[in-house]
């Protein structure tokens, strides 16, 4: 078995190939230069998102490809979405696994996690598709796990009492390796903690790990674009704060039972706690 991995040295390809590379299974690593090391990869392939032809060739004859967005501007996202359905149309993979990353899927939204969900189905090749909320990953910024360690606080752009199904980079890796080995699983698979978590609940685990006392602090989207600009660039930080701005209305981010990883596909996402430890924070 050949597996395919989109961006395998970043934040959520990484963690695939390493879980494929332990379960003994052959990786090919898409990234931007050739030349890179990737641990656990058999091979190495330049592909950008951009050239529909060097992800076509890419695809060809492989048994799974995992997919995901960059975090870039939303234009460049659809513009990336469309190049991907149509290499996978042309080169027919046995099968996809999309994580949309906590963007919506709902076609209204009209978004380029929407697109790129909807286009796969289209293709008729065989596919899932796994919807996070929110990655635990994003507490690492600095922004925030500094002042949780400088003053014993967890800024985050949410509600106090929103409750939230938070999932780790490591949990969508779990998930992306028993779809692969479960083609008979199709459609939405929500990742995540259930019961969904608050914030004061977020920060009692970092607490509880920092062996210290942390309070949760909401702070506006505002505040976490400016905080984030310099690491992901102004217009993708502006999308992101777009996004949690527009998450303030809604009652909650949990996922629901039905189709979650836990049912489906017997993976428990971790803890906060265990995340944490996992991470060797």
């Amino acid at each position: 078995m050949t597996y395919v991995i989109h961006g395998a040295t970043g934040a959520q390809g990484a963690p695939v190939v390493a879980a494929l590379a332990a379960a003994g299974q052959s990786v090919t690593a898409l990234t931007r230069n050739a030349d890179v090391v990737v641990a656990g990869a058999q091979r190495v392939v330049a592909a950008d998102y951009g050239s529909t032809a060097e992800l076509t060739e890419a695809y060809g004859g492989a048994d799974g490809v995992f997919v995901h967005l960059p975090v870039v501007s939303e234009e460049d996202r659809r513009d990336y979405a469309r190049n991907i359905v149509a290499a996978v149309r042309a080169a027919r993979p046995a099968r996809v696994v999309f994580s949309a990353g906590g963007a919506p899927i709902d076609p209204e939204t009209s978004g380029a996690a929407a697109a790129l969900a909807g286009g796969l189905a289209e293709t008729g090749v065989p596919h899932a598709v796994i919807t996070p909320t929110l990655f635990l990953e994003n507490l690492l910024m600095p922004y925030v796990l500094d002042t949780v360690r400088e003053r014993g606080a967890l800024p985050y752009p949410i509600r106090a009492g929103f409750p939230v199904s938070w999932a780790s980079h490591l949990d969508i890796a779990d998930a992306v390796v028993a779809l692969f080995d479960r083609p008979d699983i199709t459609g939405v698979v929500s990742v995540g903690q259930y019961p969904a978590i608050t914030g004061p609940d977020l920060a009692e685990a970092f607490g509880a790990h920092f062996g210290k006392d942390v309070v949760f602090e909401q702070i506006t989207p505002e505040q976490f674009r400016s905080s984030v600009a310099p690491l992901i660039g102004e217009g993708p930080a502006a999308d992101v704060a777009g996004a949690y701005a527009a998450m303030s209305a809604l009652p909650d981010r949990s996922i629901t039972p039905e189709n979650s990883a836990q049912k489906l596909l017997g993976i428990t996402p971790r803890t906060t706690g265990q995340w944490l430890t996992d991470m060797g924070l």
